[in-house]
């Protein structure tokens, strides 16, 4: 009995001693757990990567011309002198001034932000954050983008600079920064994670491919850097969706890649020349697939090939499906156009296209969009509809320098400009009209106008406003 006893005992007493060295252990884990927390939490401060980045993103400051609007009755003799007698006009432009962001982006001074921030600025300012100012010029502005360049001259050949990341290699969920100067409350800095990336519909500039994320961006913002952890350039900040005015966690930056192109032109020629593919198409879903009978469902279904442009040499076909662009996956058109911005003319490129359900490769070469036929500017002068405009004979090129469908309007005549006195304008004609008939005779170049307002004393002219066709009869 004594026996069984004392081995009770032995058992109890190791159980106990097992236990109370389970909590132990369990208590030096917990207690380096809470260590390793600790240092973590350390290692997500930004602070040293905010030291050396923000010293380069510099607040811009404008000043523009705000033209007073005046009565049109102004410019009536009849009326001028009645206005002028008892409705005093105002004279002169009104100075306003406005500011955003901008990065410097190499230590010769060239500095990178939107064409929002400093359009029609009569003179811009820089601020680097150690109070240094500098006047800047204007080395390139881009409206299709929102980029421009500008650059100050700094005589100690010390300037804080901002390298570019590789924008194709960023992932939704990495960490970002935004530096900036929102509110003119002076620089700030805000962190968030890339929402999404390739954000098309935002409405700003023809290349609808922004990167979105949940950094605040507010007003002053504009201009401003998205930076990564390694403190490189991401982004460009450039929008917000928003109400209200202020930051509710959707924030649109332009790429790095695009800001890397604007950069080149800018420092290159001086001048932007785009590559031009010449094609259009529509997105394949789930229904386009079933009906085209492939198993595809990402890609763009090609059609509509221009004679004249690289991808018909190359021999892209009306029914292709494009699904990549140098192995990069391509959606739909947007990502298609963002591809071809941000390459240069001259470069060679590779296609993956399906044809017939096998994948083949095409080499392309870069070129700029075709200038066929020339523009031919001609003021119409006379007594016709058209006297006091400028028409032009439209081409791929002249389209896209207008920031026109470059397919849609490859050929035909276009009006440039109008006289605000003139016949034309008060028959309600504008500039970016495009002229197809008169008459009832189809209008295909500059010459053909020419010929049938001579011939004539009545005219129908049908003419294209956007997406919309009208019929205008003068008599």
């Amino acid at each position: 009995m004594e026996k069984n006893s004392n081995f009770i005992i032995l058992v109890f007493s190791t159980l106990l001693i097992l236990i109370n060295s389970f909590t132990f252990i369990s208590s030096l884990k917990a207690h380096e757990i809470e260590i390793d927390q600790s240092v973590l939490l350390k290692k997500l401060s930004f602070s040293k990567l905010v030291k050396e980045a923000a010293p380069a993103v510099v607040n811009i400051f404008t000043k523009k011309d705000q033209q007073n609007q005046n009565s049109p009755l102004f410019s009536d003799p009849f009326f001028k002198k009645f206005f002028e007698e008892f409705i005093p006009r105002q004279r002169g432009p009104k100075i306003t001034n406005s500011l955003g962001s901008g990065v410097i982006v190499d230590k010769k001074g060239y500095i990178i932000t939107n064409n929002h921030v400093i359009r029609d600025a009569k003179k811009i300012t820089v601020s680097l954050s150690d109070k240094r100012e500098f006047d800047a010029s204007l080395v390139l502005a881009d409206p299709k983008t929102d980029l421009a360049v500008l650059k100050i001259e700094d005589d100690s050949k010390y300037l804080p600079y901002i390298n570019l990341a590789d924008s194709d290699t960023l992932k939704v969920g990495d960490v970002v920064l935004a530096i900036g100067n929102p509110f003119g409350v002076g620089q700030t800095v805000t962190s968030g994670i890339i929402s999404a990336l390739a954000r098309t519909r935002v409405g700003i500039g023809n290349y609808q491919f922004f990167i979105q994320t949940d950094a605040a961006i507010n007003p002053g913002n504009s201009g401003g850097a998205l930076i990564t952890t390694e403190g490189k350039l991401a982004g460009i900040n450039t929008a917000i969706y928003s109400k209200t005015g202020g930051s509710i966690g959707i924030g649109f930056a332009i790429p790095s890649n695009m800001v890397a192109s604007i950069i080149r032109a800018a420092t290159s020629k001086g001048v932007i020349e785009r590559p031009w593919l010449g094609i259009g198409g529509k997105p394949l879903d789930k229904t386009l697939s079933n009906q085209l009978g492939i198993e595809e469902t990402q890609g763009l279904l090609v059609d509509n090939v221009y004679p004249h442009s690289s991808s018909y040499k190359a021999g892209i076909k009306k029914g292709d499906i494009i699904l990549s662009f140098n192995d990069i996956p391509i959606v739909d058109i947007s990502s298609l156009f963002y591809r071809v911005a941000i390459s240069n003319i001259g470069e060679k490129i590779k296609l993956k296209v399906l044809r017939k359900g096998e994948a083949v490769l095409i080499d392309l070469k870069m070129i700029a969009a075709p200038e066929i036929p020339k523009r031919n500017i001609t003021e119409i002068k006379g007594d016709n509809p058209l006297s006091g405009s400028r028409i032009a004979n439209l081409s791929p090129a002249l389209a896209e320098e207008l920031s026109i469908d470059s397919l849609k309007y490859s050929k035909g005549v276009i009006i440039i400009s109008i006289n605000r006195f003139s016949r034309a304008y008060h028959a309600s004609l504008r500039p970016g009209d495009v002229i197809t008939k008169i008459n009832e005779i189809n209008v295909i170049k500059v010459s053909d106008v020419i010929k049938v307002l001579k011939k004539n004393d009545n005219w129908t002219i049908i003419f294209l406003r956007g997406e919309r066709e009208y019929r205008l009869t003068i008599r």
